[in-house]
């Protein structure tokens, strides 16, 4: 099997070079921009199996011993909130709700971090059971990943049936109270008919809706730029149903542009990955389930700080490898140049 095949890039073993880098405590890249945002993988394992994300048999199982236990992303959480300038944390996975210990992970965090936000990407499938107890914890607030109210699609897209499940999760974040809930949808051609179908179950449900351009990182490597559904076309269906009137975006580092829905209150959002890049001012910095650095989404470039905490590193050590990683990030994914290569690693892989 091939690292390809695994979807797990070599980690680099050298050292970055800081030389030319200031000596500022934030994660600073060459470009000026700064990682506020912490996005940290938790697991490989999910309960779906989406054709833009997962290969069907799902990804190589990480053994249990290359995955950062309770305790070392509470520590590594707390180095990027306390050293790094890190104002806002996300689990992610594969699907973090497949880790028993999300709950420990989530209350350890709030302890470490505790004014810092702490959300979680998820397909809500079993959220319904665990939301109290997430929120118990101290978890924010819950981004769920649903790209059609449509029973039929949703079990051909994701390879199983369990739209009620999602449905009732969905429902249950509502109902614990979580400050924001949104749905995030991966624009594809077999969805677009009923785009503005789920558009209208999320303003029905109360629920905030972004659509996301699909981009080069399924496992199965189909993705072709001739059949990707843009932006612009998304606007066009959307528009024969709805009226929209685009709004200034509230921060200039975040991905969506918003739109309003028929005089609002009620907004839609539509994250142009591909169409229209947001990298120049992108402000994430990632962790991978097996405790390396990722500075971009799109680049196999990985700094290992698992082995650096195994090792006995220091929580200032740490911050320095860190520090390296992201200075060094690149100034973009470069999806349209003519030599881009997609990433090794799938976005079930990386974490969203």
């Amino acid at each position: 099997m091939t690292a390809v095949d695994v979807g797990m890039p070599s980690v680099r073993a050298e050292t970055d070079d800081v030389s030319d880098r200031p000596d500022v405590p934030d994660l600073l890249d060459r470009f000026g921009r700064v990682a506020r945002d912490l996005r940290v993988s938790i697991t490989e394992k999910c309960s779906l199996r989406c054709t833009y994300c997962m290969p069907e048999e799902g990804l190589p199982a990480i053994p249990r011993e290359q995955l950062l236990t309770t305790a070392e992303i509470v520590r590594l959480v707390g180095v990027a909130t306390g050293l790094l300038g890190v104002q806002e944390v996300r689990f992610t996975g594969g699907e973090p709700l497949m880790r028993r210990d999300l709950e420990d992970i989530i209350a350890g965090c709030r302890r470490i971090a505790p004014g810092v936000p702490l959300a979680l990407t998820s397909n809500a499938v079993g959220l319904a059971h665990r939301a109290q107890d997430l929120r118990d914890a101290g978890l924010t607030r819950v981004n769920i990943s649903l790209d059609t109210v449509d029973r039929d699609h949703f079990a051909r897209l994701t390879r199983r049936d369990r739209l009620d499940s999602v449905l009732a999760g969905i429902r249950a974040a509502k109902t614990v109270g979580f400050t924001r809930v949104k749905v995030n949808a991966v624009l594809m051609p077999e969805t677009l008919d009923g785009a503005a179908d789920l558009l209208q179950w999320c303003l029905d449900e109360g629920v905030e809706l972004r659509f996301i351009e699909e981009m080069p990182l399924d496992a199965d490597h189909e993705w072709a730029r001739a059949n990707m559904v843009t932006a612009q076309r998304l606007l066009e269906v959307l528009g024969a149903r709805f009226t929209l009137t685009e709004t200034p975006r509230e921060d200039p580092s975040a991905p969506a542009e918003r739109w309003s829905v028929d005089a609002g209150p009620a907004t839609v959002g539509i994250i142009a990955s591909v169409t229209r890049s947001f990298c120049s001012d992108c402000d994430r910095t990632r962790l991978t389930a097996e405790g390396t650095v990722r500075s971009c989404l799109f680049s196999d470039r990985e700094t290992d700080l698992r082995a650096a905490v195994r090792g006995g590193a220091t929580d200032d050590e740490l911050a320095a490898l860190w520090r390296g990683a992201m200075w060094n990030k690149w100034a973009g994914h470069g999806i349209d140049a003519a030599d881009f290569v997609p990433p090794e690693r799938s976005m079930g892989a990386i974490g969203g």
